[in-house]
């Protein structure tokens, strides 16, 4: 299994500024320390080309993006400061995501230690992402003709609404999101498959209304691939996810995605997404054991 980073690319934010930043270096170097991967399966991720950029997003906005010029209002949309840092990340995050879904394609699983930035629609970044690396994914694969259907299976406790909103309307990329239904955005889009979940929902019922959403996407998408957004922002501990699901849970909710998608023989790949928790060592351990279930479906599947 590759797993594909780009902390090597770091991003300066203000003091006090909420976005968790330094977890992705935290999470590779964890990985590493527990054990879950060794040091030849991690691969610096390389810049996306931005023929590919532009195939899905809007070229004003990502020449603004890429220059500096965007309005002020649109900066504080996304929710980082604009620098030449970010730019570089932003590039190689999307190529991470790219890279993972080519080496899937191979080796049935791969992942990226970032992505999942969801919320970034075709003309304007939202809520920390400025470009949609899995819509790029997809459609660079789709354009080259190496897949002709997509599964987006969005688990993070944020509604995919960038992702649901690129994809509205193309019959090659179905898109599944589980979400809390009174966060973040206010205003939604329409997924394909929308799972709306109140607040306080807690594993049990989490996890039942996985089992569902896991059926009816894999009969209607047919897909080729599956991207996961993996955000696990809905543990109980995040302090952007009102929703209660406990350690065990979310492990639990990975084994069941990952076992279902791998089993069925479709190339699969792990994205990162949100995760906000307090301490954010809560959210560091809920990703390893992503990675580690992931790890789990690689020896089963051989």
């Amino acid at each position: 299994m590759r797993v594909h980073y780009c902390d090597h690319f770091p991003v300066p934010l203000p003091a006090g500024h909420r976005f968790p930043m330094h977890k992705y270096a935290s999470l590779r170097e964890r990985l590493l320390e527990r054990g879950v991967l060794e040091p030849e399966q991690l691969i610096a991720a390389e810049p996306v080309a931005l023929v590919d950029v532009r195939a899905v997003h809007a070229p004003t906005y990502v020449d603004a993006f890429l220059d500096g010029t965007l309005p002020k209002d649109a900066v504080r949309r996304l929710g980082f400061p604009w620098s030449p840092q970010l730019v570089r990340r932003t590039l190689a995050s999307v190529g991470g995501t790219c890279m993972a879904a080519a080496a899937a394609l191979d080796d049935g699983l791969s992942g990226n230690l970032a992505g999942g930035t969801h919320h970034a629609y075709r003309d304007f970044g939202s809520g920390f992402c400025a470009f949609n690396d899995i819509a790029i994914a997809a459609v660079q694969l789709l354009d080259a003709g190496r897949i002709q259907r997509a599964l987006v299976f969005d688990v993070d406790v944020h509604q995919g609404d960038g992702t649901a909103a690129i994809f509205e309307g193309d019959e090659r990329v179905f898109t599944c999101s589980l979400h809390g239904a009174k966060n973040f955005p206010a205003r939604k889009t329409t997924s394909d498959l929308d799972v709306p979940l109140p607040d306080d929902t807690g594993d049990e019922a989490y996890l039942e209304a996985l089992t569902a959403a896991l059926e009816a996407s894999l009969d209607a998408a047919r897909p080729d691939i599956v991207f996961v957004q993996g955000g696990v922002d809905g543990l109980a501990t995040d302090r952007l996810g009102r929703l209660a699901l406990t350690p065990s849970g979310m492990a639990e909710r990975d084994r069941l995605l990952l076992e279902r998608f791998t089993g069925a023989g479709l190339p699969t790949v792990l994205t990162l997404g949100g995760g906000y928790s307090e301490p954010i060592e809560h959210t560091i351990d809920a990703n390893v054991a992503t990675y580690a279930a992931a790890r789990a479906c690689m020896r089963t599947s051989r």
